[in-house]
């Protein structure tokens, strides 16, 4: 699934440009659902992974926020045991430090949160989670720093300084 949204967000300019173009399902059973399948089926990708991709495409589209937290620069976020637990200390850590750095709102952490969170894995590992913030903000069509998402697309665990 992952591969599939990496290859979306590769091959068009914007999620505006995707949407529009008709390539993003609307429901289910929708034609653009059907032709936006037979172009990932013939670029390789398996139907399996096209329908958990396609699915979670549409709670992405469906979650969108429509209001805008204020949040504090002193106020702390605190995360449930079941949050912890699915995201670990990697995305965590990940998580804060892009708060810090601006390139997320208190509106799209959540909404990384939640993506995140309807995942069904056990743990998410940090490259798969980055592919979940870059599809995030690439659908809020933020501006995007080349270095972010060089950052974002980057799967190699951080080096280590010693």
């Amino acid at each position: 699934m992952f591969d599939i949204l990496v290859y979306l967000f590769e091959n068009y300019v914007d999620f505006a440009d995707f949407s529009k173009s008709g390539n993003q399902p609307d429901s289910p059973d929708s034609q653009a659902d059907t032709a936006l399948s037979r172009k990932l089926t013939a670029a390789g990708f398996s139907e399996e992974e096209i329908s958990e991709a396609l699915e979670w495409l549409q709670g992405l589209k469906a979650t969108l926020p429509t209001r805008q937290l204020q949040a504090d620069s002193r106020s702390l976020r605190a995360y449930t045991p079941d949050e912890s637990a699915h995201l670990g200390a990697d995305a965590l850590g990940f998580l804060h430090f892009l708060e810090q750095a601006k390139v997320l709102s208190a509106d799209l952490r959540e909404l990384v949160i939640e993506r995140a969170m309807a995942l069904p894995d056990d743990r998410l590992s940090l490259g798969r989670f980055k592919v979940i913030v870059l599809m995030v903000l690439w659908s809020q069509e933020q501006n995007l720093d080349t270095l972010i998402v060089e950052e974002l697309l980057s799967e190699a665990e951080p080096e280590h300084l010693h």
